[in-house]
Formats: structure tokens, C-alpha cells, sequence
């Protein structure tokens, strides 16, 4: 599974991106923190069975924010958000939502799965697949895969009760860890490796430069 290293590094290349001129040390730190902090539920499911990719890993984490921001920056006559942080805090919470939703919940979604709807749906969906164009097929896509009308087995997975993904912290379910290696990884492949060192790299530069314009 990507590592919260890699999750932190694909943020921070989300922040500099969207942050414009609104960016600076404090605020890309504060994306790429609340992307790491998502990965506080492998700790929670220590406490509780089954919720690491649920507590935190799910569309709520992300909606119900986007909800409230996008009520607070367009329904609302006078905007809490602006009278607390000014014009620059919408752009900053649209950017950190944003890094949440891309650098992390779907990232896991597309590599090993997620419960994308806990706790008002308890099942874990797997999105690894692959979009193809071919000669004889044409168009591929096998991230969803569906049997009629219902998601297939392929697609969803189990639920908090039956379902386990090993991370350092907590490598075995129901059975004693003495002597069962923990790993911890920082970039399990090629690819994310190279976004690691891409989004660091770019944070990094955009850091320097705004500390040299100050």
C-alpha cells in the first residue's frame, strides 16, 4: 500500500499546484499534514478491529467538509472562513480537501482498496484495475467491474469485521505478533518512488523560492 511518505509527497505536489499565490511554508506543511494525519486510523484499528481504511479512509472525510465549505463561501451573507483567515482560506481548504480526496482516499481506493462509505456502508471497495485501448477490444477498464447491475465480487471486498490490511504497527488480526517481521515501508515501488522524490523536490523549490521573495 502507498506509505504516508508517499501520501505527504503526492499532497505537497497537489499544493503547489493549486495553491497560487496564496502559497507559502506554513500553509503547504498544514496540506500535507492533514494528508498524513489520515493514517492516524491504522492506530484506531488497533483499538478497534477492521477501521484502519475506514475510520478515516472514506468520501465523509472529504464531503462533508466540501458541504460545509461550499455553503460557508456561497450561501452564507457574511463568510467564516474569510473573516477568520481572510481571502487566502478558501483556496487553502479547497487545496488540503482536495489533497485528502486525490493524494490519499482515492489513491488507497485505486491500490489495495478502501471502505469508501463507513460507517454508513460498511464494505471495502477495491479500485486496482487498469484502462486499456486495444485493437480488438477497444476501450478497457477494469477498475469497477460489474455483474448486471451489482458491483462484482472482484470490486467489493469484505467488511470491518473480516477484513485486515497489515501495516508496521499492527502486521497480524487475532493472533500474536511475536515474531512476525514489521515493515514500515517509504516507497514500496519504482513509480512511487519517483512521486515521492517529484513532490518533495517541487516543495522544496516553491519553499526556497517564497523564502528568498520574503
Amino acid at each position: 500500500m502507498p506509505s504516508t511518505v508517499v501520501h505527504v509527497a503526492f499532497a505537497g505536489l497537489l499544493g503547489v499546484a493549486l495553491l497560487g499565490d496564496e502559497f507559502d511554508t506554513r500553509v503547504i506543511l498544514f496540506v500535507m499534514g492533514c494528508s498524513a494525519l489520515l493514517d492516524l486510523d491504522t492506530l484506531i484499528g488497533i483499538v478497534a478491529p477492521g477501521t484502519h481504511r475506514a475510520a478515516l479512509h472514506n468520501v465523509w472525510i472529504v464531503l462533508v467538509p466540501a458541504a460545509l465549505l461550499l455553503w460557508d463561501g456561497t450561501l452564507r451573507e457574511e463568510s467564516a472562513v474569510r473573516d477568520r483567515w481572510g481571502t487566502c482560506g478558501h483556496r487553502v481548504a479547497w487545496t488540503t480537501l482536495a489533497a485528502l480526496l486525490f493524494a490519499h482516499v482515492l489513491f488507497d481506493a485505486f491500490f489495495n482498496g478502501v471502505n469508501l462509505f463507513w460507517p454508513v456502508h460498511d464494505r471495502f471497495y477495491d479500485l486496482s484495475g487498469s484502462l486499456l485501448i486495444t485493437d480488438q477490444r477497444g476501450l478497457v477498464q477494469t477498475f469497477v467491474e460489474l455483474e448486471g447491475s451489482a458491483v462484482a465480487e472482484s470490486t467489493a471486498r469484505g467488511t470491518t469485521e473480516n477484513t485486515h490490511y497489515r501495516t508496521g504497527f499492527d502486521p497480524t488480526r487475532d493472533e500474536p505478533a511475536t515474531g512476525v517481521e514489521r515493515i514500515f515501508p517509504i516507497a514500496a515501488t519504482g513509480e512511487r518512488f519517483v512521486l515521492t522524490v517529484a513532490g518533495l523536490t517541487a516543495v522544496l523549490v516553491r519553499v526556497v523560492e517564497d523564502r528568498r521573495s520574503d
